[in-house]
């Protein structure tokens, strides 16, 4: 991603990749260490992205936005809305109440997270991202104070009651943010 951003001309084209990881924690720039407090068998990776430490696995879907701020007129607070906004929109089509929080980026359900958001932008690009918990094993969780909060509870779409295929509904997430994205 950095690469692909240092790289980019004023003109390219703006890319969403979509992707899952396999176990590991991430620090993101403001990450502090004793917010792991369990590591186990998961790797820590020291992480450009904005933010505090995380996880992820199998069963989450990332979405990293490579997207040129200055041509698409966003700031990176509306960005980082709009990705917010791409889950909330998501998870109302399928009856969920959800929200976005100021003191916290991210969406929430019930005060559970179930999706984290973290951004970096060079050169007026933004790279990484957002990831929202499918059916994720939460299990790692528990090994970090999600966010940098202690006790916060974390959530998954399956937990949440969403029965439909994982493809079908990163498909619907994809969507989701392409329609935020083009909004303007």
């Amino acid at each position: 991603m950095r690469d692909f951003t240092d790289a980019r001309t004023p003109d390219q084209e703006d890319e969403l990749w979509v992707c899952e990881h396999q176990p590991v924690y991430t620090l993101g720039q403001a990450g502090r260490s004793e917010h792991i407090h369990n590591a186990a068998n998961i790797p820590v990776v020291h992480s450009d992205r904005g933010g505090q430490v995380t996880y992820h696995g199998p069963g989450q879907v990332i979405a990293y936005a490579l997207v040129n701020l200055r041509r698409a007129g966003f700031s990176v607070r509306s960005m980082v809305t709009k990705l917010e906004n791409s889950v909330v929109n998501l998870l109302h089509q399928h009856g969920i109440q959800a929200n976005s929080r100021p003191d916290a980026p991210g969406v929430y359900v019930n005060e559970a997270k179930i999706a984290a958001l973290g951004l970096r932008v060079r050169k007026g690009c933004t790279y990484h991202g957002v990831a929202m918990n499918i059916d994720t094993d939460l299990s790692p969780f528990a090994g970090i104070d999600p966010c940098g909060f202690q006790g916060m509870r974390v959530t998954s779409t399956t937990e949440q009651g969403i029965e439909i295929p994982t493809e079908q509904l990163v498909g619907q997430f994809v969507q989701s943010i392409h329609q935020q994205l083009e909004s303007g």
